[in-house]
């Protein structure tokens, strides 16, 4: 037995089933490594703001998937766009990996209109943020209840309690003026963005009158005040309930 394991025709046999070996080990490294993709990655576009239609053309050729699992509502987006994405865009994915949208609705979603009368503006106010819901004009009328809500009204007409209404909605609010009528100073809106002037305006009581864009507007929600009628001063007195005319800018200077 010895002597067989010493003769050349040991050798060279245990020679061909090593290299047998190595051989069929590299093939099938070689054919997993094809069959995987090894080292062959995509990287994720960024799919955000375009529609599922869109989508679907725009990854045919790429070797991506796509599928909308979930929606959600901005006013702020566009409607029936994608607004999220997993994997996030610049992500390096094998090919025919899945990316998961998230979608811009095409109508907000309803809420019901809470109850606000007779509870002070203050507290009005942050039961709407509650409910997604604005605040929109104030209107004051005498009452001995002064800032409490006497009405709450949406697109001109008053709305009841449970009502369901898109969330986002604008309310206006009726509120109380006291036993006479409440004189305020005017702010001083300049320099302030469109919301921080309308956020003002709110808590001193007043409401917005003309709003005045010049060209260089492009987005009300970026512009801040460059002048208001009337001006801020402590002689300026207006009663509860009136306006403001605010004129914007987007222009630095």
């Amino acid at each position: 037995m010895m002597e067989f394991f010493k003769s050349r025709i040991f050798w060279i046999n245990l020679l061909v089933a090593v290299l047998l070996f190595a051989g069929s080990f590299a093939y099938i490294y070689k054919w997993l490594d094809s069959y995987t993709h090894h080292g062959q990655t995509i990287t994720v576009p960024d799919l955000t703001g375009m529609t599922p239609a869109r989508v679907k053309d725009f990854l045919g050729g790429r070797q991506l998937r796509f599928e909308v699992i979930d929606s959600v509502y901005s006013a702020l987006k566009l409607k029936g766009t994608v607004v999220e994405q997993s994997p996030d865009a610049g992500s390096k994915v094998k090919e025919n990996r899945t990316i998961y949208l998230t979608v811009n609705a095409m109508l907000p979603p309803q809420v019901k209109m809470p109850n606000l009368v007779d509870v002070s503006y203050r507290q009005a106010a942050a039961v709407l943020q509650t409910y997604g819901l604005k605040v929109g004009g104030l209107v004051y009328k005498p009452d001995m209840a002064k800032n409490a809500v006497l009405k709450q009204v949406y697109r001109g007409r008053e709305i009841k309690p449970g009502a369901e209404i898109p969330k986002g909605a604008v309310i206006d609010l009726i509120l109380g003026s006291g036993l006479g009528d409440t004189q305020v100073e005017v702010p001083e809106l300049v320099n302030l963005t469109y919301e921080e002037a309308l956020s003002l305006l709110k808590s001193a009581s007043l409401n917005k009158g003309a709003v005045i864009a010049d060209e260089t507007v492009k987005d009300t929600a970026s512009a801040v005040v460059w002048k208001q009628i009337p001006p801020p001063s402590k002689k300026n007195l207006l009663n509860q309930g009136e306006s403001v005319d605010l004129f914007l800018t987007q222009s630095k200077k």
